[in-house]
This record gives structure tokens, C-alpha cells and sequence, in this order.
């Protein structure tokens, strides 16, 4: 990963969903010690979007405020992940979600994505 660099989850949300969580780490997601660069939580039942890291072993506090819950059950979505200096930035179907901010310091160790949940994947790119 690095500046500039963009990663477009689309997919269609379960019938009913539990949840769904996309993970972006450095390195083998089934290694206990691979730092996550950021994970993203959807919570249907919260509606919420949560957000956090771990670094070192440390998982940092989740990040929760967010102006909308942006899913439907049954429906499309298309979440844009924009990798800029200093943050991610969050886009829903268009729309500016919400911004994190970096925890790992080296953007190019983050190589591989991790998705689960109550979600079909139509697109990665």
C-alpha cells in the first residue's frame, strides 16, 4: 500500500446479516503477530461501522462515529478505500464515511486484505 493507492470492495449484503469485517494487514492474516494495518466491522444490529489497528500485538480503542449507517440488508455496496499520507479514507457508495488515521508506520507492509461475514463479494479491485 501507499499514497495514492485506492481498494474497491464491491459486494451485495446477506439477506440478514450478523456483520461483515474487511481487514487490511502486513503479511499472512492467520499469523497471530501480523499487524493490522486497519479493520473495518459493519454491525447490523448496532448499525454500526467500526473502526481500529493493532500494532505490536496492541489493538488500538475502536473508532465509532459515523453520520449514517450506510447498509441494507439485501442491497449493493461499493466501499473505496483511499490510502493518502497521513489516513485511509473511507468512501460508501460515493460518499465520505469517515477518515483513519495511520497506526502502522510502513504503508508499504501492508499487502493483503482480509474479508468476512454476512456479505457476497462481487468485485475486488
Amino acid at each position: 500500500m501507499r499514497p495514492g493507492k485506492k481498494i474497491i470492495v464491491m459486494g451485495i449484503v446477506d439477506p440478514e446479516p450478523e456483520s461483515f469485517d474487511i481487514s487490511l494487514t502486513c503479511g499472512d492474516t492467520d499469523d497471530s503477530r501480523a499487524d493490522v494495518a486497519m479493520e473495518l466491522s459493519a454491525r447490523f444490529p448496532e448499525r454500526q461501522f467500526l473502526r481500529k489497528a493493532c500494532v505490536s500485538g496492541e489493538w488500538s480503542a475502536e473508532e465509532t462515529p459515523i453520520p449514517y449507517f450506510p447498509f441494507i440488508q439485501d442491497q449493493p455496496f461499493r466501499i473505496e478505500i483511499h490510502c493518502e499520507h497521513q489516513r485511509f479514507r473511507i468512501f460508501v457508495d460515493g460518499h465520505q464515511l469517515f477518515d483513519f488515521f495511520h497506526r502502522v508506520e510502513s504503508l508499504p507492509s501492508i499487502d493483503t486484505i482480509k474479508i468476512n461475514g454476512s456479505l457476497q463479494i462481487t468485485k475486488l479491485g
